[in-house]
Formats: structure tokens, sequence, C-alpha cells
């Protein structure tokens, strides 16, 4: 549904996104991770024409965007992460006004999906800042898109609520034709996403450091602990593991796609338990972003 290919912004001497290969599968739903500042704006606003590249392409189910704007640009919503709404209109206008940039009449389903149905006809500068993000979200959706692109989507909005009000969205609209509607969505809130990705992609410093399947991500990153009879003395080569935690006769690691490995030399001292685990997906993030360690010094 959406491919880039070779994508890259420099500002002047800074380059603040690399040669960048992405696709987003159609009815899909693709996180594209990292820290503040990694890129990830600049990244959404190159892939729905909102900043120019210096080099690359990119393609919206098939569209050139830089050929067709027009065609490519009907085809998604975008849902930038600083607010795209007029204050001193109600929400039901504001909705109505992006509507009819795309020749939509009905608009006002998407009130009851962000929960603003009865807020519908005050000015929106009365609104919290969670009710206009809110607001901000229904604006991209008014069209039904094919592609619907998420920058930072819960900025804003209370720390208790935000997962459920980012997953009831998201099934909503991909409810409305299911196996056709694609999410493209930014964040370094990594843990509201869990479960909710199905393929990913980590940048940092504007260029790709991890792209995978969730579910293999979790399969390959496995954190091993183990438990001794007494404190372990010398050097225990674990390869390109990670030793997370190490305290007296305790010892937990982080294993790339070599958990047996790791198992099996930690086994060569006789522990009382060994155990394994999958991470989560921001355990997977923080991982990418640290170097590994290739031997733990015990005690």
């Amino acid at each position: 549904m959406l491919s880039l290919r070779g994508l890259g912004k420099d500002y002047g001497d800074r380059t603040a996104v690399q040669a960048l290969d992405l696709d987003v599968v159609r009815g899909e739903i693709l996180g594209l991770l990292g820290p503040n500042g990694a890129g990830k704006t600049t990244t959404i606003s190159m892939a729905c024409g909102v900043v120019t590249p210096t080099r690359g392409s990119v393609a919206i189910d098939g569209v050139d965007l830089a050929k067709q704007p027009y065609v490519a640009k009907a085809k998604l919503g975008l849902v930038p992460q600083d607010l795209a709404i007029f204050e001193e209109l109600s929400a039901l206008q504001n909705l109505r006004y992006f509507g009819a940039l795309y020749g939509v009449r009905d608009v006002e389903w998407t009130l009851d999906v962000v929960g603003l149905r009865d807020r519908a006809k005050e000015p929106v500068k009365r609104f919290s800042g969670g009710m206009k993000r809110r607001l901000n979200i229904a604006c991209g959706l008014v069209h039904k898109p094919e592609l619907l692109v998420l920058d930072e989507p819960t900025a804003g909005l209370d720390p208790i609520v935000r997962r459920e009000f980012i997953e009831a969205v998201i099934g909503a609209y991909q409810e409305g034709d299911p196996g056709r509607r694609t999410v493209f969505v930014s964040t370094h809130l990594i843990a509201e996403f869990e479960g909710l990705i199905d393929e990913f992609t980590i940048i940092e410093d504007g260029r790709a450091v991890l792209s995978s399947d969730a579910d293999r991500a979790r399969d390959r990153y496995q954190k091993v602990y183990a438990r001794f009879a007494a404190p372990l003395r010398g050097t225990l080569d674990l390869g390109a593991a990670r030793v997370l935690k190490q305290n007296g006769r305790e010892i937990e690691v982080l294993a790339e796609g070599d958990a047996e490995h790791v198992v099996e030399r930690l086994k060569t001292r006789s522990p009382e338990v060994v155990t394994t685990e999958s991470l989560t997906l921001e355990e997977i993030f923080v991982a990418a972003l640290q170097p590994a360690r290739g031997s733990a010094a015990l005690a």
C-alpha cells in the first residue's frame, strides 16, 4: 500500500533521513519506531507529500506521489503530530470542512469513533488538549482513506486512556473495510502499541536500525534468566548476548537469535534454574539501539 525507496532528506549540511526503504502491506499496521529526533516526523511528512524528499521515491498503492500527487494523496488520511484544526469552529464544522475537501458529506460518524458526539457543536477553543487530539484524528478519517497515517497519535491524551482510545480508533477504521485498510503509525510510546503492530521499523539518526515482523522479532529476541547455588566467578563467553542484570547468584541475559547457545553456556556452570521468555516490543526497541556485549565478567 505504501512503498518508500531510497528516501532521504537533507537540511543544508544536516541529514534528517538517510536512504530509507520501507513497505507497508495492505491491511496491516506498520509502526515507525524511534526516539525523539530520530527522523520519524520527517519520514511521515515525505511519505504524505507534505515535505519534498531530497532523494528517493514514494508510491501509494502503486501511484508515484511525485508524478501524480492528487491521485496518491486521495488514498491517504494524515493525522499530523501538530494539530491541524480550526479552534474558532466547532468540532462538527471542522469535520464538514475537511469532508468538503474530499467531496464527502457524511462525516458525523467520526464523532462516535473519537467520543466527541456530545461536544459536536462547541467551539474547539473550549476543548482540552486531549479532546483536540481526538478531533485531529477524526478529521483524518472523514473520507475513509485506504491508508491512515498517524504521527504520534497519542500525544496529549490522558495516559490512562491512550491505549484503549487508539485501539478503538484503529479497530473502527479497519473494521470498515477488513483486510484493505492500512495503518502507518509513528511513535516513541511503544508500549501503547504492543499487540497492535504487525510490522515495525526502528530508526535512529534518520537510518533504519531494524525492520521485522513483530511476532518474528519476539521469537528472535529472548530474555534468559539463570540462578546458581553460589555466586559465579571468572568470565563466561556468551557470544553476542547482552548481560542485562547480574546480582550475586542471578544473571539475566538478552539473546538475539541464539538463546539456545546462551542456555547451553549457562548450563556449563550447573544452574539451579534456567528460564527463557520473549521480549516485549519496547524491550526489543531498547535492545536494538544498544550495542551488544560478548562476555560476562562474573564475580
